[in-house]
């Protein structure tokens, strides 16, 4: 299976970084195709933590290539302190490629996020403030500045002119707030650009010769199915395709390539920002699901909103995404409940609905329909195996399974590379 993706079937933090780890000793190339610096993925080895935000998973496995696809948006800063960092700890970066038609995030798109966001009050999307909606903006518009344009300083200062040219009235009229000048913002991305052109490629062009070679390519998305542009709780999501279609969009490889599609889902359900979340939980359950399960961003730090396992979603990513196979991580965290609820439909004004509704609203008004699962008590950490696992965490399994509608490949109980149950290769 020389090509896979690798998703988040939920609303994002699901484990994507450790699902894509577990691949990294069969892995050639890591690919991220979306999203920016503002989400993170966290992996153990070893009992050492690496939070990563702009580059992939695969930069922590020896002999992957790392690409970060045209798809991304990239703020140099973050990436290469992102980079020293990692080096600080023996981590190798040199095999990191760079698409040079991914889009750069400019401190005025940074300002803008966060103004932007004040401005909305009670209105507010609950972005990061790290300047991704504004560069995607931007790019859409077609006045976005591009990898390549660093190292053509006339270009880039004729693109920059462009985008300052709307946005500084923006920022003096209506946010009441300083104008940003050209020079300091070319100057500002300019001292990255030496640093950065060893690492830029036409990477559509690599990524295409290593599948003619059969060689093996993950593309591992940033955010997830239900905070997609497209198909998620807009306008509560995401600026970019975080669904499997997303994968070939952001890294210029065609669909008739990719081989398998895997979605990972905790299992239960977290959410950070603003939007709606049937299962959400804002009692006693909510914080313990929250303390146990540590349940704060890798980026942000915030607390993330909490809830239990919902069907309905996993149903409804599998169908958006094709999902192949599902990742069910965290199962450890349920360890100690007598009775689980797992959503399988909504009540909505006084119908049940199956399925994902259609309307925006009634998303918005759904009550879970909870079933109600047997619990375990013992410690599942050491299970490697599916019958390792307790009679009741298997059934859990089996019935999510059956709910979701996609076979479930591979199951996490603990936070380290090692704590995994595997039913089927993913590789």
């Amino acid at each position: 299976m020389p090509a896979v993706v690798v998703l988040g079937a939920q609303w994002g933090d699901e484990g994507k970084g450790k699902a894509t780890d577990q691949l990294g000793d069969r892995t050639d190339y890591v690919v991220k195709f979306n999203g920016g610096n503002n989400a993170g993925h966290t992996v153990v080895i070893e009992g050492e933590k690496y939070a990563l935000h702009l580059l992939p998973s695969g930069i922590l496995s020896p002999g992957v290539v790392p690409v970060i696809g045209n798809g991304v948006v990239i703020d140099l800063e973050v990436l290469f302190s992102e980079v020293d960092a990692l080096e600080a700890r023996g981590v190798d970066t040199s095999r990191l490629l760079v698409s040079s038609a991914a889009h750069v995030i400019a401190p005025y798109h940074r300002t803008l996020d966060k103004v932007t966001e004040r401005f909305l009050g009670k209105r507010r999307i609950g972005t990061t403030g790290r300047g991704i909606g504004p560069a995607y903006a931007d790019k859409i518009n077609r006045v976005g500045v591009r990898i390549q344009d660093l190292f053509d300083e006339n270009i880039l200062r004729q693109k920059v002119e462009g985008a300052l040219d709307q946005k500084n009235h923006l920022l003096l009229k209506v946010y009441n707030r300083r104008a940003i000048t050209v020079d300091e913002t070319v100057e500002d991305l300019l001292r990255f650009a030496e640093r950065l052109r060893p690492h830029v490629a036409d990477t559509p062009l690599v990524l295409n010769a290593a599948l003619d070679e059969r060689r093996t390519v993950v593309f591992e998305a940033g955010q997830a199915t239900m905070l997609d542009v497209d198909h998620g709780t807009y306008p509560f999501v995401t600026s970019s395709s975080a669904t499997a279609g997303g994968a070939c969009t952001g890294s210029g490889v065609g669909p008739t390539r990719i081989d398998r599609v895997v979605g990972v889902a905790k299992a239960y359900t977290t959410r950070v920002g603003e939007g709606p979340y049937p299962t959400e939980l804002s009692d006693a359950d909510g914080e313990w699901l929250r303390q146990t399960g540590g349940e704060f961003g890798t980026t942000t730090g915030r607390p993330r909103r909490t809830g239990w396992y919902d069907a309905v979603v996993a149903r409804y990513a599998s169908r958006i995404n094709g999902l192949t196979d599902l990742v069910v991580t965290k199962l450890d965290v349920l360890t100690g409940r007598d009775r689980i609820p797992v959503a399988v439909a909504y009540d909505v004004d006084g119908r049940r609905v199956d399925e994902m509704p259609d309307d925006q609203s009634d998303f918005h008004h759904a009550t879970p329909v909870y079933e109600l699962l047997d619990g375990w008590t013992e410690d599942i950490s050491g299970a490697r195996d599916f019958d390792d696992l307790p009679k009741a965490a298997q059934r859990y399994l089996l019935e999510l399974e059956a709910m979701s509608g996609t076979r479930i490949s591979s199951v996490g109980v603990g936070p380290g590379r090692e704590a995994t149950v595997i039913r089927h290769e993913l590789l």
